[in-house]
């Protein structure tokens, strides 16, 4: 998901986006493989913007938040993790909540805003499938920090809406498991995405 969401972005914003590893030679190594115009960024610098997207698995993002809870205050943190469980059939958690608001009660000094919950990552390769777009759904408690980033993904080559509140994403990564067990069926898993038809 790094690298799909990394390329996406600096085709977009060339010279304007960073890449972040535990190991910078690896940001650098992969920034390289993907022949873009991107940055690595080491820990001590990874702070010092506004917007943050992580690409980590969920219990790994409530870790990592917690730990630099401090850091991430005033930001926007765009989470696009979905909460499976080992075998990728269920969610670990309840029908009530969902992964972008467990982040949020962690972290309520940042604004969390979600996107890119039911893409998969050789989506990014080509974001069509006969003709039709992928699209994007996001979500923030935070109209003005939402609205930022559909701003910003707006120059991607996917669909992008306004999917409202962070309670939404409770559907939307839902939606997930849903597109996941119908791909599989279909032999297309994981090249799936979801399109509203009906909605220019």
């Amino acid at each position: 998901m790094a690298k799909g969401i990394t390329r996406v972005l600096a085709q977009s914003y060339p010279g304007e986006i960073g890449l972040h590893s535990r190991d910078i030679a690896k940001a650098q190594n992969t920034i390289s493989n993907l022949q873009i115009d991107a940055r690595p960024v080491a820990l001590k610098e990874l702070f010092n913007t506004d917007i943050l997207i992580h690409t980590m698995w969920f219990n790994d993002a409530l870790e990592w938040v917690d730990r630099y809870r401090a850091e991430l205050r005033g930001k926007i943190l765009v989470d696009i993790s979905n909460p499976f469980n080992e075998t990728f059939d269920d969610f670990t958690i309840d029908f009530d909540t969902s992964a972008a608001e467990e982040i949020q009660k962690l972290i309520p000094k940042t604004t969390v805003v979600t996107a890119f919950k039911n893409t998969y990552w050789v989506v990014f390769d080509n974001p069509e499938f006969g003709g039709i777009k992928s699209d994007i759904y996001v979500t923030s408690n935070n109209e003005i920090a939402r609205k930022k980033i559909i701003g910003l993904l707006k120059p991607t080559p996917f669909r992008i809406f306004d999917a409202g509140m962070l309670k939404n994403s409770r559907t939307i990564e839902r939606m997930t498991l849903l597109e996941k067990e119908l791909a599989t069926k279909a032999g297309n898993h994981p090249r799936v995405s979801f399109h509203l038809w009906g909605i220019k």
